[in-house]
């Protein structure tokens, strides 16, 4: 047995090995895909292991998370530090090896995997950022950014949608650094024999070539040459991304149960395992790799050399072009400038003095006209709707097939658009922000989710909020969206009023590190609201008193978001003119507010005064507020087709049905 084929044959032992001591777990994939990352990690990628994080490093994305097991085996054959302890920790309560790869988990995973499709979406995001990088800070001879993107995925990739919006994307842009290699095994789960020929015939040649790549067809996975080769010939070309379409057998060395859909998503049995051992002449017991395999899988030293030809790069570029090198170790960092806070708190009283009405759309593209201006990392976009969510400013400069800018038509892909962004946060030096109606969140849901999982610093402007979007009607009118979104954990949601909450809310979004922001903002315009500088302050807090009570005691609050706000202090106007005293709350942010401190909390809701919630959405979610003894001024069915004026009339968002509401709590 040659040293090269026992490099693959550690990648499926250890696979399997780590699957049956997990009872859990994909061991097909791994063990047929072995000899390909072989090839890729040990001749082509190039990593440190000793410091995973160096900006110049190719990418690696397992798009197919469900074969995680392949990356951890190869991240601790490479060096990284995942010991072999964690291996046959496999899918254990708080290992580094959990079912599918998490970023933050482990050194060298690049980005959480397991929603299949979407690796190679954020591949496609990783990509462009390294081409828009090095347009904006490579000079003659010093090429300080210059790395490939490889990503693996399987069938079910190529059928999830958000495959098609990101590869077809990743076509037009020319992402000719961007390398995806198809484990092309044929086999799924639901059918006995797992032919996949049952429900997916697509031609994966043509529909690739069709979008713009380079495939390179009916490379033998198993033969390290033909892989080789293909990958060179994949990194000659600079113009198109790369298909290279690698024919595998699933579970690759197991007698019975390679080439079988069993061999996917279950222990392959001990039995098997022994056979397997003896088939592939594995001689060695669980877990336990020889010396020459880990030495010829080592990956520290060439790593530390590779990283260390960069710094001695970056030392000229630095020499020569100080100010650039900062701005780029700055960025890499996720550093905002130093003056960004002074500057921020100037643009909110240059706002306020404004006391524009406008739709919180255009207060949006106010704010962010001078947000892009300070900060070049900004990386903005639109769904196909640029126009109407207002995500384009002054400073924007369309991507095309080449060279740089910084605002992507990601045209009607809004799930592929949130994926990439993803991508593009990940990769580091960029802060993506991309903008459709809020209704079409519902189709970019899962890479949502994903940033929020993930903790990346992601902005999505979600525009055209409510039924007050009008005529267009109840297909695009946001009914249970606000209150979805603030369902998701770690997801930073906000709903500004006015100009002034707006730009509070972009700042905020922006100076997050920790997780996305969803700013909802309305097609119709809001009036500005007049606050001290003390409740300007609080906005950052998510939830404050607009307007106290005019006399004495508040025998009621009114808390509302948005365009309802102005509703709510109209209501407060007629309350008052009834000797009716009530104070009124304008809450942007529930999970901003909601991390306040119960004192705060309670000086905003004081307990035992009635409460009334008014926002145009369901109702459900404000009852943590309200109770049930409150009252919730909502909509809890889907809209109609009219003016949104009017719509807003009809459903009961008006001063006198939420004066009304608050008369009705006092009176229980």
């Amino acid at each position: 047995m040659t040293a090269r084929v026992e490099l693959a044959n550690a990648i499926r032992a250890l696979a399997m090995d780590a699957v049956q001591q997990a009872n859990s777990g994909h061991p097909g994939m791994p063990m047929g895909m072995a000899e390909i990352a072989d090839v890729l990690w040990n001749e082509h990628l190039r990593h440190n292991p000793a410091n995973p994080a160096w900006p110049n490093r190719d990418r690696f994305v397992l798009s197919n998370g469900h074969g995680s097991m392949l990356l951890y085996a190869v991240l601790h054959l490479a060096g990284y530090d995942l010991p072999l302890e964690e291996l046959k920790r496999f899918r254990q309560l708080h290992s580094k090896t959990p079912g599918h790869p998490e970023y933050g988990c482990a050194p060298g995973i690049e980005t959480t995997t397991g929603p299949l499709g979407q690796g190679v979406a954020n591949a496609a995001g990783m990509a462009l950022a390294e081409r828009l990088l090095a347009a904006e800070f490579n000079r003659p001879e010093l090429e300080i950014v210059d790395h490939h993107t490889y990503v693996f995925l399987g069938d079910g990739c190529m059928m999830e949608g958000v495959s098609h919006e990101a590869c077809s994307l990743a076509g037009t842009l020319g992402l000719g650094k961007l390398i995806a290699i198809y484990d092309d095994n044929g086999i799924s789960i639901d059918s006995e024999k797992g032919n996949i020929r049952q429900w997916y015939t697509d031609d994966v040649k043509r529909r690739f070539e069709g979008y713009g790549w380079q495939v390179i067809a009916g490379v033998d996975g198993h033969d390290v040459e033909a892989v080789n080769r293909a990958l060179k010939k994949a990194k000659r070309e600079k113009a198109r991304p790369t298909l290279i379409c690698a024919k595998t057998v699933i579970a690759k060395g197991a007698p019975t149960k390679a080439n079988t859909g069993a061999a996917h998503g279950a222990p392959l049995g001990e039995k098997e395992i022994a056979a397997t051992r003896q088939a592939i002449g594995w001689n060695y017991p669980p877990f336990d790799i020889p010396k020459p395999v880990y030495e010829g899988w080592d990956a520290k030293k060439r790593g530390a050399a590779a990283e260390r030809r960069w710094k001695k790069l970056f030392s000229a570029y630095e020499a020569q072009h100080p100010q650039q090198a900062a701005d780029f170790r700055r960025r890499m960092a996720g550093a905002l400038p130093q003056d960004f806070r002074t500057r921020a708190d100037t643009l909110g009283k240059e706002i306020d003095a404004k006391a524009e009405t406008v739709a919180t759309r255009k207060a949006s593209q106010n704010a962010l006209e001078a947000l892009a201006s300070w900060l070049p990392e900004l990386i903005g976009g639109s769904a196909d709707l640029a126009g109407s969510n207002l995500t384009m400013v002054k400073t924007s400069k369309v991507i095309g097939a080449e060279g740089g800018g910084n605002y992507v038509f990601y045209g009607v892909r809004e799930f592929g658009m949130c994926a990439v962004m993803n991508g593009l946060a990940l990769h580091g030096g960029f802060i993506p922000y991309g903008g459709t109606f809020l209704v079409f969140s519902d189709y970019a849901r899962n890479a949502l989710r994903l940033a929020a999982l993930m903790k990346l610093r992601v902005i999505y402007v979600f525009t055209h909020d409510s039924i007050g979007l009008g005529e267009d009607g109840p297909t695009h009118q946001p009914i249970e969206h606000a209150a979805s979104l603030r369902l998701i954990p770690n997801m930073q949601v906000w709903r500004p009023c006015d100009t002034v909450e707006t730009a509070a809310a972009w700042v905020s979004a922006i100076e997050r590190k920790d997780g996305p922001t969803s700013l909802l903002l309305t097609r119709q315009n809001t009036p500005f609201v007049k606050r001290s500088a003390e409740q300007a302050a609080a906005i950052a807090r998510g939830g404050y008193v607009v307007s106290e009570a005019p006399v004495g005691v508040a025998r009621a609050v009114v808390i509302a978001t948005g365009s309802e706000v102005g509703i709510a202090l109209e209501a407060q106007k007629l309350l008052t003119a009834e000797g009716i005293s009530v104070r009124v709350v304008s809450m942007p942010s529930t999970s901003v507010f909601d991390r306040q401190d119960a004192v705060y909390r309670a000086a905003v809701l004081p307990h035992g005064v009635p409460r009334v919630a008014v926002e145009a959405g369901v109702t459900d979610s404000w009852r943590k507020y309200v109770g049930l003894e409150g009252a919730v001024v909502g909509i809890d069915r889907f809209g109609e087709s009219a003016p949104g004026g009017e719509l807003f009339s009809y459903f009961g968002f008006t001063p006198e049905k939420v004066a009304a509401a608050v008369k009705g709590v006092i009176n229980n």
